[in-house]
Parts: C-alpha cells; sequence; structure tokens
C-alpha cells in the first residue's frame, strides 16, 4: 500500500503572509487606509446583536475586503474568496 510521503519533519520553515505580498501592492494601501481611518464617523461599526455564541468578524476587516473587491470590480463573494 502506498503512502504519501511529506516534508522532513527535520526541516524548519517559517513563512509569514507578509513576506509573500510585494511592497507596492494596492493590499497594503488598503490595510494602512482603513486602519488610519475613523470608520465609526461613516457609522460603520460593530452592533452586538447576541450575547452568546462566537464573537463577530471586527468590521474594518469586512471593509478592507469592500474595497479590496470593489478596486478589482469583483462582486461576487465566491470570486473574492478566490
Amino acid at each position: 500500500m502506498q503512502h504519501i510521503t511529506g516534508i522532513s519533519r527535520q526541516q524548519m520553515r517559517f513563512s509569514s503572509l507578509q513576506d509573500t505580498i510585494s511592497p507596492d501592492n494596492q493590499v497594503r494601501f488598503i490595510d494602512s487606509f482603513v486602519e488610519l481611518s475613523d470608520i465609526s464617523k461613516v457609522d460603520f461599526a460593530a452592533k452586538t446583536l447576541k450575547t452568546e455564541g462566537r464573537p463577530s468578524f471586527n468590521s474594518k476587516l469586512f471593509l478592507k475586503m469592500y474595497l479590496y473587491g470593489y478596486l478589482n470590480a469583483i462582486r461576487s463573494d465566491r470570486d473574492l474568496e478566490k
């Protein structure tokens, strides 16, 4: 019976998502823009609807995804996920 051979466990490889994104990528601009913006002024704030269950994601994350999709003409959530 054949088994899937993996990478040797004796090797160490450290990688960061920051290393894979080029310094001039538009994602870095969107991230900085949203982080430095006061989104509460445009009523883009988290609203707590339930006290139990998993907490919601940060509203800034959704704004970053929306801006990225808008700038790249991506209308579908599934296409944005890719």
